[in-house]
């Protein structure tokens, strides 16, 4: 996410940004400026797939209750961007609470809940292709389960684990809804491949950049 520029691999920040929250837990609040730069643009791309245009405000509920827990935070930087997707995604399903939708959780089959060997940089090549809008726009028509974990694992750039964590599934069924949002996706743009091996926990990426 973002304006511009090189894609960005999210975890390439996290020492700067645990450095940040640190001192901000301290009091320091050009450190948590710091923070929240690091952190909104995957976080407000997070939310547009689950909440569309109303991802704004739920961003702002989100990072007062951030700021009001902070002391209660305790972690780096990778852990502090777990904890606030899971403060986001809270106030996200609250919303859609409040306007009495329910995202519909789709069940991944046990006997899909494979092992997904190699990089999967043929689907991450076809995000990185696009515009912010019409990357989010293409998660958006996946099925739930496997929009939430492309989100989580490519926009806010968590590792499988931490992605399993929030949505209180096994790593297995996250890697496995990952891997078949991004071969969709993949398709629709025509890049698909034989060599489109799936998602592994190698490490999380993060979407190109807006042009």
């Amino acid at each position: 996410m973002g304006q511009g520029g090189e894609p960005r691999r999210a975890q390439a920040y996290d020492g700067e940004l645990g450095a940040a929250v640190a001192l901000a837990q301290q009091g320091d609040e050009s450190a948590f400026a710091v923070a929240y730069r690091i952190v909104q643009p995957g976080l407000l791309g997070y939310l547009r797939g689950l909440v569309g245009d109303d991802a704004e405000d739920v961003a702002a509920d989100a990072w007062l209750e951030i700021a009001r827990d902070l002391g209660r935070f305790a972690g780096g930087g990778a852990g502090f961007r777990g904890w606030t997707a899971t403060i986001a995604r809270h106030r996200a399903l609250d919303h859609l609470r409040r306007r009495r939708v329910r995202p519909v959780a789709a069940t991944v089959e046990p006997d899909l809940l494979l092992d997904l060997p190699g990089p999967y940089d043929t689907h991450d090549q076809a995000l990185e292709s696009l515009s912010t809008e019409r990357a989010l726009a293409l998660v958006r028509t996946l099925p739930p389960d496997q929009a939430e974990a492309v989100l989580l694992r490519v926009v806010v750039g968590l590792d499988g684990p931490a992605a399993a964590r929030i949505l209180g599934k096994r790593p297995g069924a996250v890697r496995t809804a990952a891997h078949r949002g991004l071969r969709r996706i993949a398709r629709e743009l025509g890049v698909d491949g034989p060599e489109s091996a799936g998602v592994t926990d190698d490490g999380p990426r993060t979407l190109g950049e807006s042009t």
